[in-house]
């Protein structure tokens, strides 16, 4: 293991003490995990799933920590079409897939583009669906989500009502955002969605 993935590694059992942590998957489960979806999971995000914890109890994001590789939110399936804001409805039922590629690279409010119905849809479902494990939720129609793929892999996102968006460790900082200091930044208290 390479000195930055066991320092991070580190602070990651730091941010989230034993007491929280489920039983981490293991190496071959998650290269299995891996290679029937077609990805290679970015660090520090792979090793801690492996070798610290498959999900947690408590710590980020709010309700119920972190979810398990491939798991999705209890709220997935059932959050109101209403917060969707598409023209076309979320099916929470479907298969994600996350080796394909994670369709943006930049914020997007999709709620002012309702003008473009034909190429609104596919890009908002492959938003949810594409590219990304779930890492949790704040609220129904509130997920944290990790990418895996494309320009954007290793970054968290977080998606809600009307708005998909790269997490930054303040509104200023639009590099960075990864698994690491989001977790980070939970612990201490900080982050860009809490400086007003």
């Amino acid at each position: 293991m390479d000195d930055s993935i066991a320092g991070a590694t580190a602070l990651l059992r730091e941010v989230f003490p034993a007491d929280v942590r489920r039983r981490p998957l293991g190496w071959e489960p998650l290269r299995a995990w891996e290679e029937g979806h077609g990805v290679v999971l970015p660090e520090p995000y792979r090793t801690f799933v492996a070798e610290i914890s498959n999900g947690t109890d408590g710590g980020p994001p709010d309700e119920g920590g972190l979810l398990r590789l491939g798991e999705k939110p209890t709220s997935w399936a059932s959050w109101k079409t209403d917060c969707w804001m598409s023209p076309e409805p979320f099916d929470g039922t479907a298969e994600r897939v996350p080796g394909r590629t994670f369709p943006i690279e930049e914020e997007w409010q999709w709620e002012y583009d309702y003008h473009d119905s034909v190429l609104h849809s596919p890009r908002l479902h492959g938003i949810y669906q594409h590219g990304s494990v779930l890492l949790g939720s704040d609220k129904p129609g509130e997920y944290w989500t990790l990418v895996v793929t494309g320009s954007q892999r290793g970054r968290v996102w977080w998606l809600r009502d009307g708005c998909a968006a790269p997490y930054a460790d303040s509104p200023s900082e639009q590099h960075g955002g990864d698994f690491l200091s989001w977790a980070r930044d939970w612990h201490v208290g900080r982050g860009w969605w809490r400086f007003e």
